[in-house]
């Protein structure tokens, strides 16, 4: 019995002890040395949300009905504007100002003819909440980060995983959350941007 309890001891252990990492699951930054610019892409195709891991159709639905009942249909409909516009610009944005000033001499970047290309496959997001005076909970991000090549981009040269990444609050968005989720992008953008400046000095 104190075995077993050991054995569970460590497990748990362990997967904490991984979260808010970025781990490296296949490869090493080798590549990386003589290149000066790596082409970015987001993928969301397989991303869950929240506890009960729910489809992102599945959460759009929840916070429509949160959101119109509590703040009405125009406070609903910019909040559809802005969750798609931080899905395909603004969460790149702050991705690259958190990798780019720790890379340097490698920019980040989208749509550029780069050798490599980075693919952050989110796999799942934590939200957060606000609660203004009350206190917040950061968002999180869960995701695979893939740099495979540009032209054969079933090629992987190198797989990690980014586990539970928590934001910071450092926006003016971070009471609604997409800008919580924008600023888990950001810090792991800064820790893939450390460990690659670690890996290449």
């Amino acid at each position: 019995m104190k075995k077993i309890f050991l054995m569970l001891f460590f497990a748990i252990a362990s997967a904490v002890f991984s979260q808010n990492k970025i781990n490296v699951t296949q490869g090493n930054f080798d590549f990386l040395k003589d290149q000066t610019e790596v082409n970015v892409q987001l993928k969301f195709d397989h991303a869950t949300y929240q506890e009960k891991n729910l489809t992102e159709a599945q959460y759009i639905e929840s916070r429509k009905t949160d959101i119109t009942t509590r703040k009405g249909v125009k406070v609903w409909e910019n909040w559809t504007y802005q969750w798609e516009k931080f899905k395909t610009s603004e969460y790149l944005e702050y991705f690259y100002k958190g990798i780019n000033p720790k890379s340097k001499k490698i920019k980040f970047t989208n749509d550029v003819k780069a050798k490599y290309t980075l693919v952050i496959d989110a796999k799942w997001i934590y939200a957060g909440w606000y609660g203004g005076m009350i206190g917040s909970q950061e968002a999180k991000l869960t995701a695979d980060l893939l740099f495979v090549e540009t032209d054969n981009p079933t090629n992987i040269i190198m797989k990690l995983h980014a586990d539970k990444i928590q934001g910071k609050k450092m926006n003016d968005q971070f009471s609604w959350e997409y800008g919580r989720i924008a600023a888990a992008y950001l810090i792991t953008g800064k820790k893939l941007g450390t460990e690659i400046k670690s890996a290449l000095k």
